[in-house]
């Protein structure tokens, strides 16, 4: 293992092994719009992308800069070749297997990070597939499990979560997941000074290969809050009781061993920072550096459109709950009916099933010709220009773009009460809780019917994110971090 060489200086230019999960660059999004000014703010240091992905993707979303090389990860597609292997690798890796399956059955983050390092360094032997296919596999994962379901049954004083008894097509679902959630490790870690994970889960994985294998310091940025998304994730999810709970188990583990190794953990809220607490960060390591946007690049709106119209903005997704705007909308337009919903963002692949349900709800409502679904737009800020008021319903969020983005162009936002979004509005908007049709319904209505409220919010609105928000205070944040990181100091 080598050490990492130790820079003292802000300004010093450093090898950084950026590590994504789903976005970029292979999708538009927040994030990806993230990563892309940081990348593209921070030009003296070089970036080396590890991206996970679902499935291999043929070309990147987003053009990558000079300073940005990218590689895949993708998790299904052909499994990571072989490589030359030691005698009795074979074991090794079913041993090492097993102790991730028995820590994961009684939640052990120790014994499942240490099982989690060992795997890694076989990994740089190859891939698992082949070994971790056997029906044998199959036989002992269903053995441990069913064993360790048996004895907490038994002992009822335990507080964690209870194990449910697999069946055997929940030990198969589990043994095929496993061996793909594991493909991270195979990949070789690239050589950097520092890490940076952007989010927990997969992409921390393979930060924590780097910690690993090259004894890199990392740094994590949480934008939402990875454990609570896989929470909401999973209430949809069609799987056993059994499968899931084991998923949820690893999500777990996983995120905590992440916080525990991180350097230093930044999320993009305060209220990330109970969550991560919870999940096993030291509360020393967090330190919240907000999102930021360039002010000049979203000038205030000089004009409002003529009409009441209502603007979204965002990828098509669950935990968007475009359901409850399209819900709200419908009592806002039988008082209003000249108003109109126009929905911008595009459907990113996997979510096609989602947008097809809010096109079903529109038509079940009779809507098709107040609300229009349109699509990315190639200038986003005609997006928020279209709208008197900009709405956000989501379930979970990190720190949105959208509503920052909104209120620098003076677009008072209806925004729900999840994640850093109260912590953007202030009191620059209106705040409901989420799923809730009538309070969205309401707060719209409010700003629809009162222009000067209206003009009196967007400029506080305005106000607030020069204050606040601005892309420059962002990057100034992380140029800092970097080095502190690598020094095991506070930014």
């Amino acid at each position: 293992m080598t050490s990492a060489r130790p820079h003292s200086s802000t300004d010093a230019p450093l090898r950084v092994a950026l590590y994504t999960e789903g976005t970029y660059p292979q999708s538009h999004g927040g994030v990806s719009v993230w990563v892309d000014q940081l990348v593209c703010g921070l030009p003296d240091h070089q970036f080396e992308v590890r991206a996970i992905t679902g499935v291999p993707y043929a070309r990147a979303a987003l053009p990558l800069p000079g300073n940005v090389h990218a590689v895949a990860v993708p998790l299904w597609g052909d499994p990571p070749a072989p490589g030359p292997r030691q005698p009795g690798w074979q074991r090794q890796v079913t041993d090492a297997f097993m102790a991730l399956v028995d820590a994961l059955c009684v939640l052990d983050p120790v014994a499942f990070a240490a099982a989690l390092q060992a795997l890694t360094t076989l990994g740089r032997q190859g891939g698992f597939t082949a070994v971790l296919d056997r029906p044998g596999i199959t036989r002992q994962l269903l053995g441990r499990w069913s064993e360790a379901a048996t004895r907490q049954r038994r002992d009822r004083q335990r507080g964690d979560p209870r194990l449910p008894s697999p069946t055997v097509a929940d030990a198969l679902d589990a043994q095929s997941w496993l061996e793909h959630a594991l493909r991270p490790l195979c990949s070789p870690a690239p050589e950097a000074e520092v890490g940076h994970a952007v989010s927990n889960g997969f992409a921390g994985m393979l930060a924590l290969s780097g910690r690993w294998t090259h004894g890199t310091p990392f740094i994590l940025t949480e934008h939402g809050v990875y454990m609570r998304e896989r929470y909401l994730e999973f209430r949809r999810a069609p799987y056993s009781p059994g499968f899931k709970g084991l998923l949820l188990r690893f999500y777990r583990l996983l995120t905590t061993a992440v916080y525990r190794e991180a350097a230093l953990i930044l999320p993009g809220s305060q209220y990330n920072r109970r969550w991560e607490e919870r999940l096993g960060a030291h509360p020393d390591k967090i330190h919240c550096i907000y999102n930021g946007i360039d002010p000049d690049i979203f000038p205030p709106a000089e004009a409002e459109p003529t009409a009441p119209v209502v603007s979204w903005v965002g990828r098509i997704d669950p935990l968007k709950d475009i359901e409850t705007l399209i819900r709200a909308f419908d009592l806002v337009r039988r008082q209003r009916p000249g108003a109109q919903l126009r929905l911008f963002g595009g459907v990113p692949a996997g979510n096609e099933g989602y947008a097809r349900a809010c096109e079903h709800l529109t038509d079940q409502l009779n809507l098709r010709q107040h609300v229009t679904f349109e699509g990315r737009v190639p200038d986003i800020t005609d997006a928020y220009r279209a709208g008197q008021v900009v709405a956000l319903t989501s379930v979970s969020e990190g720190f949105p773009y959208t509503v920052i983005e909104a209120m620098a162009m003076g677009r008072p936002p209806v925004a729900t009460r999840v994640g850093g979004v109260p912590e953007a509005v202030g009191e620059a908007g209106l705040i409901v809780r989420p799923r809730d049709v009538m309070g969205v319904a309401s707060a719209l209505g409010r700003l629809l019917d009162d222009a000067p409220l209206r003009a009196r919010l967007g400029r506080a609105a305005r106000e607030r994110v020069m204050e606040l928000f601005t892309l420059d205070g962002c990057l100034v944040a992380y140029r800092r971090a970097y080095p502190a990181a690598i020094a095991g100091e506070t930014p």
